[in-house]
């Protein structure tokens, strides 16, 4: 008689779980045939008000508890790196957990992407427990999909390649131009609604923004007298053809430079008043947010705890987030090593475990003008803010 795998029951109650919550709500799943699995189950064809789109993602379901790790969930890639990767149709990771009954999912092609331009590749692809997929979340789920699916589609496709090789991620309503010199090199002009500069971006300097305005524009009397007749922005010595694309860039964004506000928040001047986007340097802001964690973690021990519980039932988290915290809390090192930091470990402390200490405790950092001393231009948002905390874990008054 032949035997039936164990693991084969657990395997279709994730297929089952799945597709039912996505053709409950009008999506179209297709299953691929067992036959020719290479590493994705199913195919999904989103639909939008009863109507099928165009939009259309591939998924890698797994079942079983073998596939929990240290906070949430990992898929391993294997083979898979190349085609989750580099296919023409993303390709995502649901997991799904008999003890749960629960689904989570994780954008396998994205963290591919960003894994190989951050010169890390991927032997897993995470998945954060904040990622599951029910049906309050599933509208959120969809919308990151076709977004996602989206970014590869006619000019987008563009604005995305500029952004996964400068490491940036522009927003919709951002104006971005590039130019390829003759020595092949990118420049990348980068502007934002309501600021009175933009950022240049170059190949050949590591893509280090550079904040630059139409005054800054010179095409004679650089910065020594050797460069006297060479055209320069800022600190930065061009050609005469990377010149003159600077000037049409600069005359085709001069309304943008002028507004008070970005379209996606018409009538919240707040809003851009102060962002990520102030221009401070990179290592100044790090330290100076490190400073106040550990700060906070000296006086409340029991700070991380109620950050982390507070993040789990933080609903609707962007997708992108979502796939990061995966990545890290995937690593039962990094995990521990983010709980138990402290004023004497901070420096010895890695990366990875840094970056998840300020997601678990941090929602987010606003950056204002850049004249203010650096205590004044840093904005934290914590996760508990300090008067939230209970007094059981605030150190007492000395």
């Amino acid at each position: 008689m032949t035997g039936i795998p164990k693991g084969r029951r657990v395997g279709r109650a994730a297929v089952n779980a799945f597709r039912d919550l996505l053709e409950q709500h009008d999506h179209i799943v297709q299953e691929i045939d067992g036959q020719n699995d290479f590493g994705e189950d199913l195919y999904v064809t989103f639909s939008e008000d009863n109507m099928v789109t165009g939009d259309v993602v591939k998924i890698q379901v797994k079942g079983g508890i073998s596939w929990r790790r240290a906070n949430g969930y990992a898929v391993p890639v294997g083979r898979h790196e190349a085609t989750w990767s580099n296919g023409n149709v993303p390709v995502l990771c649901v997991v799904y957990d008999p003890g749960t009954r629960g689904l989570y999912w994780a954008n396998a092609t994205d963290q591919l992407r960003r894994a190989r331009l951050s010169g890390k590749p991927l032997s897993r692809i995470g998945i954060s427990p904040n990622a599951k997929l029910d049906d309050q979340s599933l509208d959120g789920f969809v919308a990151a999909a076709r977004l996602f699916v989206a970014r590869y589609r006619g000019m987008e496709a563009v604005r995305t390649h500029l952004g996964e090789m400068s490491g940036i991620e522009f927003d919709p309503s951002d104006d971005v131009q590039h130019f390829i010199n003759e020595y092949g090199e990118t420049l990348i002009f980068w502007q934002r609604w309501g600021e009175s500069e933009a950022t240049l971006l170059h190949s050949d300097l590591d893509w280090d923004p550079h904040p630059i305005a139409p005054d800054s524009l010179r095409f004679s009397g650089g910065p020594t007298e050797s460069f006297a007749n060479v055209p320069t922005v800022g600190d930065v010595v061009l050609n005469m053809p990377e010149a003159m694309w600077l000037a049409a860039c600069f005359a085709a964004t001069h309304w943008a430079r002028e507004a008070e506000y970005g379209p996606e928040n018409e009538g919240d001047q707040a809003t851009h008043a102060a962002d990520e986007h102030a221009y401070i340097e990179a290592d100044l802001l790090e330290g100076y947010v490190m400073e106040q964690i550990v700060d906070r973690l000296e006086v409340e021990p029991d700070l991380m705890a109620h950050s982390v519980e507070a993040l789990r039932t933080t609903p609707h988290l962007d997708a992108r987030l979502l796939d990061e915290l995966g990545v890290l809390e995937s690593d039962l090192d990094v995990v521990n090593e983010a709980k138990s930091l402290s004023r004497t470990n901070v420096d010895r402390a890695s990366p990875e475990s840094l970056r998840l200490t300020v997601l678990y405790l941090i929602d987010r950092i606003v950056v204002g003008a850049p004249a203010l001393p650096v205590e004044e231009q840093v904005g934290i948002r914590w996760r508990v803010p300090e008067a939230d905390t209970p007094p059981s874990d605030r150190a007492p008054d000395t």
